[in-house]
C-alpha cells in the first residue's frame, strides 16, 4: 500500500543517481532480455511463469511509460516493472545491479514509475515483497511504504 505521504510525489533526482553516467528512461521492449537477466540474478526478485518476453511485451504495451530502466554506458543497471489495472498501480521486479546499490537508483526508478501512475489517475499503488527478503522490506519501508497487516496475499494460477 502506498503510504499517504507518498501521494504527493514529485519526480526528483537522487543525488548520486543524477550523475551524467546514469540515464533513466521508460522501459522498451528491446530492454526486456537485459531486465530479465538483472531480475534473475538479483536476490529477492522472483520471476513467474508469466514473466516471459511475450507476456512482458504485452504488459509494456498495456502500460506505456510506467516501467523504467537505469542505464550506465548503455548497460541496464536498474529496472522496475510497473503498471495499473485502471484502479490501482502495481510495482513488480525492482532491481539494481549490486555494484550500484545505495546510490539512489532504485528510489529514482520507483519515483518515476509512481509519478507516471499518479499522472494516470492512480490514487494507490501496491507491491509484493517476500517476507524473507529483509533488504527488500527495509528498502520499501525507507521509501515510505507500509505493510498491510489487515490483508494476506493470495493467488491462483489461471
Amino acid at each position: 500500500m502506498l503510504h499517504a505521504s507518498l501521494l504527493r510525489l514529485t519526480v526528483k533526482k537522487a543525488e548520486k543517481a543524477s550523475s551524467p553516467h546514469v540515464v533513466f528512461r521508460a522501459m522498451r521492449v528491446c530492454n526486456i532480455p537485459a531486465a530479465r537477466k538483472l531480475w534473475t540474478r538479483s536476490e529477492g526478485v522472483e520471476l513467474a511463469e508469466d514473466d516471459r518476453r511475450a507476456e512482458l511485451t504485452e504488459y509494456l504495451a498495456r502500460n506505456p511509460g510506467t516501467s523504467y530502466v537505469a542505464l550506465s554506458a548503455g548497460t541496464i543497471i536498474g529496472a522496475v516493472l510497473a503498471g495499473h489495472g485502471n484502479r490501482r498501480g502495481f510495482l513488480y521486479h525492482l532491481a539494481v545491479d549490486s555494484k550500484h546499490r545505495g546510490t539512489g537508483i532504485g528510489r529514482e526508478l520507483v519515483d518515476r514509475s509512481l509519478a507516471m501512475l499518479k499522472s494516470m489517475g492512480m490514487k494507490r499503488a501496491l507491491l509484493l515483497v517476500a517476507t524473507n527478503n529483509r533488504k527488500g522490506c527495509s528498502f520499501w519501508k525507507k521509501c515510505g511504504w507500509e505493510s498491510l497487516s489487515f490483508a494476506k496475499h493470495m493467488g491462483i494460477d489461471l
